[in-house]
């Protein structure tokens, strides 16, 4: 049980992360919040977990790898005592993941292939990841 309690927790920390480097991160923030909220100690987790957010961005622009690992070990740490503490947080956790984009375990960029079709473009060309599961426009608004 402590085994995969272990791997969930690792799973749980690299989606994190993972999520906090992503446009997917305002969907998620509030539940991560809530799930490590449930602990003795400091209450507010969505401060821990902005300050967190903030030093993964800095990271990834300065190209910091040992501060991504920090962090992931203590989000695994944190992630694991909560697992082990509340058993229904397991179902949160796996909740919580689903939230994080696809074929993307946080280990390091993907491989990008470009393809324009239909002729010569004389204009800008966009180039984009997946996009899907984010709503677009207004906030309240289906």
């Amino acid at each position: 049980m402590d085994n995969e309690l272990t791997a969930l927790a690792a799973t749980g920390a690299a989606g994190l992360v993972q999520l906090m480097l992503s446009d997917a991160w305002n969907l998620a923030r509030d539940g991560f919040a809530r799930l490590l909220a449930r602990r003795p100690g400091p209450p507010d987790a969505s401060a821990e977990l902005d300050a967190a957010r903030s030093r993964l961005l800095t990271a990834r622009v300065s190209g910091d790898d040992p501060v991504v690992r920090e962090i992931t070990a203590a989000v695994r740490a944190r992630l694991l005592d909560r697992l082990r503490v509340d058993p229904s947080a397991r179902e949160e956790l796996r909740s919580l993941l689903d939230l994080a984009p696809e074929g993307n375990t946080g280990a390091g960029p993907g491989t990008v292939n470009n393809t324009i079709s239909g002729g010569v473009q004389h204009g800008p060309v966009i180039q984009s990841g997946r996009i899907g599961g984010i709503p677009f426009g207004e906030p309240g608004r289906g």
